[in-house]
Formats: structure tokens, sequence, C-alpha cells
């Protein structure tokens, strides 16, 4: 038998491997493509292995455990690529195969028991290989397990309501816990509407250019290192090849081979030395998603007060805004790897508390005042 702390490790690895092969499976029949449907048939059918190995774990080990069925979010994720299409569904899997290879080899690094080390050092590899196939297939460069992506557009969308709820979600509670007139409670979530939008879409801005400029200012450093020491970048990314597994012979072959091209070893270096990938993504798109984001959050408490009167409103708002947090909270569990559920609810507790501190915080200043 195996105590409940492994018991829970390996409960988890068994249900992300069957969401894993559900999802795969997803993909080949949404592909149209028939090389890359082969693929992911192909890396279904290894997922389902992988979920076939837990569950000879578990037997072995004396614990009578059935096939696990997709979870809610595995169906979820379905659902929204079969209506919209597989291309979120095809990066969001890269992703998870990048935590895969994580999980994988800290489970391995942890673990005192030799049949766990062994399977997880087994799935990580693996996992490894799957994330290089959907590197492949999606035209992505790197090893996704040391960056991965948080999200592009759909982060920006999915934090900007996040921030435009819950911020005038608690501005609203903090005037009605004044006792103002109505008008007063629309007026102040308009202006916080507007405020938070300009607030959250410059702050989006700023930060795509801040991360482009430091982007090039490390990629020209670099230049000028290949320029002025072409000899010594080919040790350094030699030893890179070399840490990765490739032999040292051809991994210095490799190395001065590339160096020779001073266009193909700056792209080298920048994505294997110093770890970072180039965004593509317009500052100003950046900014006006994000805000428009907001926008659309901070509209949700305020929308109420448009159109009915008096508690019905605050009532309204109150109920409008608390599932909102749910569902912005499920969603950011796309990014987290939390599951939908726990993430919803951390989400309403969070909506909650803001809307309880303003309010008691609003009724305060009234009585001081």
């Amino acid at each position: 038998m195996i105590d409940n702390k492994t018991r829970e490790i390996w409960n988890h690895h068994l249900q992300d491997e069957a969401d894993a092969e559900y999802l795969y499976k997803i993909l080949a029949g949404l592909e149209p493509n028939q090389r890359r449907k082969d693929i992911y048939s192909q890396l279904s059918d290894v997922e389902g292995r992988h979920k076939q190995a837990w569950l000879k774990m578990f037997k072995d080990s004396g614990e009578n455990v059935k096939e696990p069925k997709p979870s809610g979010k595995a169906r979820f994720n379905a659902w929204v690529s079969k209506k919209f299409g597989a291309g979120m569904l095809s990066k969001m899997m890269l992703e998870e195969e990048g935590m895969e290879v994580k999980s994988y080899l800290g489970l391995y690094s942890s673990s005192n028991e030799k049949a766990t080390k062994d399977i997880a050092k087994r799935l990580a590899t693996d996992s490894a290989e799957h994330s290089g196939k959907l590197s492949e297939l999606l035209n992505k460069e790197g090893e996704s397990w040391h960056k991965i992506s948080s999200g592009g557009t759909l982060r920006n969308v999915v934090y900007g309501f996040n921030d435009g709820l819950t911020a005038n979600f608690g501005l609203i509670a903090g005037v009605i816990g004044a006792a103002v007139q109505p008008h007063v409670i629309l007026i102040s979530g308009i202006a916080g509407l507007i405020a938070d939008s300009l607030s959250m879409g410059s702050s989006g801005y700023l930060a795509a250019v801040s991360e482009r400029e430091v982007f090039e200012h490390e990629k020209k450093m670099e230049a000028e290192e290949i320029a002025l020491m072409p000899e010594l970048e080919a040790e350094e990314l030699a030893l890179i090849y070399e840490a990765k597994g490739i032999t040292k012979e051809e991994a210095r072959k490799m190395a001065f081979d590339i160096i020779k091209d001073p266009a193909m070893a700056l792209k080298e270096s920048v994505r294997e030395e110093l770890g970072i990938s180039e965004n593509n993504g317009s500052p100003f798109k950046e900014g006006w998603v994000t805000g428009l984001a907001t926008a659309i959050g901070s509209f949700i408490p305020v929308a109420p007060f448009l159109f009915l009167k008096g508690s019905t409103a605050i009532y309204v708002s109150f109920a409008v805004s608390m599932l909102s947090h749910f569902g912005v909270g499920a969603a950011r569990s796309f990014f987290t790897g939390r599951g939908i559920i726990r993430s919803g609810i951390d989400m309403f507790v969070v909506g909650f508390g803001v809307a309880g501190v303003g309010y008691l915080i609003g009724e305060l200043i009234s009585r001081l005042l």
C-alpha cells in the first residue's frame, strides 16, 4: 500500500495523462491536415500508454483504481476547440507538455521510491519528445519547459477583465456602503471604468514597449560579442548543446558552423544562451486589448444601475459580479494549471472579500464625515 501523499501525486499524474489522451484525440479529429492528424493520433496513443503505466503502478502497489474519465476542464477545452477551432488548444497542449516535463523532473528528484523515479524519468523523456513535436507543428522555438508562454492576447484579455471587474466592483461596493444617491453610484462606476481602463491600457502598452526595448538591448549586446569574440561565443554555444545531451565533438562542430553565419549565430545565442525570444506583438495592440478587456470587466457591476433602480439594482449587480468572478477565475486556470472549480471559487472568495471591505470602508467614511 502507498501513503496518502504518494496516492495524491499518482492520481494527479494519472488524471493528467487521461486528459492529454482525450485532448490529443480531439485535436486529431479536428485537424484537416493528414500529417498533423497522424501526429496528434500518435501522441494520443502514447498518452494512453502513460495512463496505463500509472494504472499498473497502482495495481502493483495493491491499489484498486478505476480508469479515469476526462476532467471537467478537459471537456470544456474540447468544447471550446470544437466551437472556435483547435489553434488555442494545440498551444495549450504545448504548455501542458512543458509543465509535465517540469513536474516529472521534480517528481524524479524528490521521490525516494525507485518505482516512482523510474516512471517519472521515462515519462519526462516522452513529454519532452511530445513538446518537440508540437513545437515543430506550431513553429515554436526553444524548450517549452524552460520558457512557457503565458497566453499572449488571451492572457491580456483575461487579466484585464479580471482587474476591471474586481476594482470597479470594490469601488461600487464602497459607494453603496456610503449610502449615497443612486445617480452617484452610477457616476462613480462609470468614472472608475474609464480610469481603470486607461490605466490598464497604458500599463499594457508600456510593458510591451519595455519588453521590446530589453530584447533589442540584449540582442545588440550579443551581436557585438559575436563580432568581437566569435570563438568564445562558439565555445559557449557548444557547452549549451553538450548540456542537452549532444556529444562534445558534435556540439563543437555545430557551434563553430553556426558562428560562421553572424545572423544565425545571433539567433541561436539569443535563444539558447539568453533564453529570450522576440515578441512580435504590437505595443499598441497590447494596450488597447488590455484596456478594452478592463472596460468590459468594469462595466459588469455598473450595468444593472443603467436599467434598474434601488435595492434591485444593487442585488443584481452583486449577483452578476460574483458569477463573473467565478467565471474569470475558471478562465485563469488555463494559465495557472489549477482546476476550473477551485480557481473559480478562489476568485469568488476574492470578489466577495473586495466587496465586503469596500462596503465597510464606504460606511465608515460616511459616518466619520
